[in-house]
């Protein structure tokens, strides 16, 4: 079978992968020229490594990995140790160990596997159209490729998500969440946090916060709760961390100080898409944020995608009735966890960011002295339902 796979992110490409370990003719089109993945590394929870290492992948994304033995979280503006606990308990209760990883290092891995002569950038798809036996692509520059399936694992702002949609049905829109997003990566440093920790500072609804990756890295990340579509400047830099932390504790000073803009920092404002139930239409569907653009507050974005990739996978490997019927049990696997997880990143971003300012200084109280017995039960909970884990779901 033809397939050809829109958008060579980690849910397109490990798609990609999934497919053609399976025996399909696969190509993966992306109008990027090149690869420059949005955002400077992700978390990879036990579900998404799981996913990784069904594709053969594991040793490579344990060597990307960074050892992320603990977490801790600390005020914002004082330094003090609010609490801080192994994560040991999520390797003994989901069997893997998590992984934050550099997001470019993993899509280069993710692309090289699927095969340089099978990954076409520079190449914006503009429409489809299916006539019941297969589907025709058309790109911005006039080509056309056709195949049996398509596959629109196309981002947020999703062209195919709209196509799959039943016809007069509402306009998916996405939402703001509140708050903009600053990260990307720094030399690692005890000053700011140890090691082999996720550190989180916290104070006034913000979030400054660093995770080792692989290369004696940190991925750093802050979250400042604002309007949408301030003004920013590349050229501004720093200045909005400055502001918005100024008086805060020195390892927030010194993270601020640390970064280089012109080689690492990314500034995103944070959307989400209200969880929906249509995926797929005739041979056409969606994954990743395409189907669920998540916020993320609890760090399952990318693992949503991957979870993706199995279940469709596994679809195809399964039901032969049609490519019709495929992708329709793939959708029935996977909207209602994938929406699960939007929902739950919505709540936990309310918690976090005070939009609720009792229930945020509630959360700074529960933080105080904590085992983290309540904490580890919410990252499990995030992944125990999840298809990889065999016998759990519509699966």
């Amino acid at each position: 079978m033809k397939v050809i796979i829109i958008g060579a992110g980690i849910g397109g490409t490990s798609a990609a992968i999934a497919l053609r370990r399976l025996g399909h003719d696969v190509v993966v089109y992306d109008r990027m020229r090149e690869n420059k993945p949005v955002g400077a590394a992700l978390s990879l929870w036990s579900n998404g490594v799981k996913v990784l290492n069904w594709l053969g992948l594991g040793d490579e994304v344990r060597a990307l990995g960074g050892d992320m033995s603990d977490m801790a979280y600390l005020d914002g503006h004082t330094g003090e140790v609010l609490c801080d606990f192994s994560l040991d308990p999520v390797t003994a209760q989901t069997g893997q160990r998590p992984y934050p990883v550099a997001r470019a290092d993993l899509q280069a891995l993710l692309m090289r596997t699927v095969g340089d002569d099978r990954v076409r950038l520079g190449m914006r798809m503009t429409a489809l159209h299916d006539d019941g036996e297969r589907v025709t692509v058309t790109f911005a520059d006039g080509s056309t490729d056709v195949a049996d399936m398509v596959i629109g694992a196309d981002g947020a702002r999703s062209l195919t998500r709209g196509y799959v949609q039943p016809d007069g049905a509402d306009e998916i829109v996405r939402e703001y969440s509140g708050y903009t997003n600053f990260n990307g990566l720094i030399p690692a440093d005890a000053a700011i946090g140890d090691l082999d920790a996720w550190t989180t500072y916290v104070a006034e609804g913000k979030r400054a916060a660093v995770m080792p990756v692989a290369g004696d890295r940190f991925y750093f990340w802050f979250d400042v709760p604002q309007p949408a579509g301030l003004p920013y400047e590349r050229s501004d830099g720093t200045e909005p961390l400055q502001a918005a932390f100024a008086g805060w504790a020195p390892g927030v000073q010194r993270l601020i100080a640390a970064i280089d803009p012109a080689t690492s920092l990314n500034r995103v404002e944070i959307w989400d898409i209200t969880p929906f139930h249509t995926w797929a239409k005739g041979r056409v569907a969606i994954l990743g944020d395409a189907a669920h653009n998540t916020a993320p507050d609890i760090g399952q974005g990318a693992c949503s995608a991957l979870e993706d990739t199995f279940a469709l996978g596994i679809a195809v490997a399964t039901n032969t009735v049609s490519v019709e019927d495929t992708l329709r049990r793939y959708e029935r696997s996977r909207t209602e966890r994938a929406g699960e997880l939007v929902l739950r990143a919505r709540r936990r971003g309310d918690e976090t960011h005070a939009y609720d300012a009792e229930a945020t200084a509630a959360w700074y109280a529960s933080l105080r002295g904590s085992d983290g017995a309540g904490i580890i039960r919410g990252i499990v909970g995030n992944i125990e339902g999840s298809p990889i884990n065999l016998g759990v779901g519509a699966l």
